[in-house]
């Protein structure tokens, strides 16, 4: 009991707001959607995000994350490389490739300030994307496969939802009543995601990338590219 309260705990820890990863300075495209006027009201945000849970977070962010836990299971760099090269593919703009480095990068320092194991030896690949970091934490810590990958979600929606909180603005409550509704499409996502075979692996997202893309030269801006 102690020993699964402690792996508990360690993804509360992985998926808090105070992680040193600067995972809060991105809006992902909701800037820019928010000033081209297609994310506007509470309604709008709460459809954006439901569509990017079944499209982006099912079809491409758990899948590869699983991928990458088994590689790190395994003791695969090759493999873990293969799949982080795999996930920057699919990140169609230069701003999303940007963000996915630098978070990258800033996890790898945090897991080697933390000693967690073979974040040295693996730091060249680590650095690509903060999946990978997040997956070998998961792996080392000894957090079960099923939580740990909801945690991975809940930590993107809670995330996107705060940057539009403040972007369109919305109140703290229209924020938390969001959260509610997507908690129930976010677990269903999250358990397809699970069992989504290797073939069946991609994401089509054209208004993020049109609206990330637009983000990259925006006038004024609050997140950053």
């Amino acid at each position: 009991m102690l020993e699964s309260n402690v792996s508990l705990i360690r993804l509360l820890q992985l998926c808090s707001s105070a992680l040193p990863i600067g995972g809060f300075t991105y809006s992902q495209g909701i800037e820019w959607a928010v000033e081209g006027h297609w994310v506007n009201s509470e309604n709008d945000l709460r459809a954006w995000l439901l569509d990017l849970i079944k499209t982006n977070l099912q079809q491409l962010e758990i899948p590869v994350f699983l991928r990458m836990l088994s590689a790190c299971e395994d003791n695969d760099e090759l493999a873990l490389k293969r799949w982080s090269d795999i996930l920057l593919a699919y990140r169609e703009t230069s701003e999303l490739r940007l963000e996915e480095n630098n978070r990258g990068r800033a996890m790898t320092r945090l897991l080697i300030d933390l000693e967690v194991e073979a974040s040295i030896d693996l730091q060249s690949t680590l650095a690509k994307t903060q999946t990978a970091g997040f997956a070998l934490a998961v792996n080392q810590w000894g957090i079960p496969v099923n939580i740990a990958a909801h945690g991975f979600a809940w930590t993107w929606l809670e995330n996107l939802v705060i940057s539009g909180v403040k972007l369109i603005p919305l109140g703290q409550v229209s924020g938390q009543r969001i959260l509610r509704d997507l908690a129930k499409p976010l677990a269903t996502a999250v358990e397809q995601g699970l069992e989504i075979l290797d073939e069946d692996i991609g994401s089509s997202s054209p208004a993020l990338a049109h609206a990330s893309a637009r983000h990259e030269t925006q006038y004024t801006r609050l997140f950053r590219s």
